[in-house]
């Protein structure tokens, strides 16, 4: 995304300190929100720093992302063989034995993006975790609000009649995360490096501290010592 940022802003021209710094901070901030409220930002940094002859609307800066994103996405898909040791091997280090892990303690698993319901459905199909979720999987839909994480975080304690401190939020973003210390829930950030799915990325770390992140963790290599510290054998649901 920061690459494509800078690309816009400038416009063929040589990005400045300034402008690459202000994008960056930008998508650290932002990581977790709707797409298109990232791509909204763009475009009105487009116009404000002015540079580009014919700036675009933020629904065309979003299929712009997307294409590119989902290239090199779809590619790896087609790669899959469908085998779990296949799939494992784009999942975060340990992820489908954590899930597992929930999953056998009867916790409610609810699945939520903020990239668009078609492509995290049928990632989440493709990767083998769906099945976790059942219904449960939630991606963006630029027409409305209403399965935001905050809005998504907030439903799931309002119609499970939980305290906070009944509700597991994981995630990577910064925005999951202060959405989750808000209501009163734990906190889990997931700083792994994306290249080897395991392994501190300093700027996930440095984002994740700065959200308050209750525990945060490089991997699930330790699902088993990580579930005793957070499943409640009363709780009856999770995020």
């Amino acid at each position: 995304m920061i690459p494509l940022m800078v690309e816009a802003i400038c416009d063929g021209r040589p990005p400045t300190p300034d402008i690459v710094a202000e994008v960056t901070e930008y998508v650290d901030r932002s990581t977790g929100i709707l797409t298109i409220r990232q791509m909204e930002w763009l475009a009105e940094a487009v116009r404000r720093h002015g540079l580009a002859r014919a700036p675009r609307t933020a629904r065309e800066y979003k299929r712009t992302y997307n294409e590119r994103l989902l290239g090199p996405v779809r590619e790896r898909l087609r790669q899959m063989d469908g085998s779990p040791a296949g799939c494992d091997a784009f999942l975060i280090a340990g992820a489908h034995a954590f899930l597992q892990g929930l999953h056998d303690q009867e916790v409610t698993l609810y699945l939520a993006s903020g990239t668009d319901q078609a492509y995290v459905v049928e990632e989440a199909a493709a990767l083998g975790v769906a099945g976790f979720f059942g219904e449960r999987i939630y991606g963006a839909r630029d027409d409305t609000e209403a399965y935001t994480k905050e809005r998504l975080i907030g439903r799931t304690l309002d119609e499970h009649g939980l305290r906070g401190e009944e509700l597991l939020v994981v995630g990577d973003g910064p925005v999951e995360i202060r959405h989750a210390k808000a209501r009163g829930a734990v906190a889990l950030g997931v700083a792994a490096g994306e290249e080897r799915r395991q392994g501190l990325d300093p700027r996930k770390h440095r984002r994740l501290l700065e959200a308050d992140a209750d525990l945060i963790v490089t991997d699930f290599l330790h699902h088993a010592e990580l579930l005793l510290c957070l499943v409640d054998p009363t709780a009856q649901a999770g995020l």
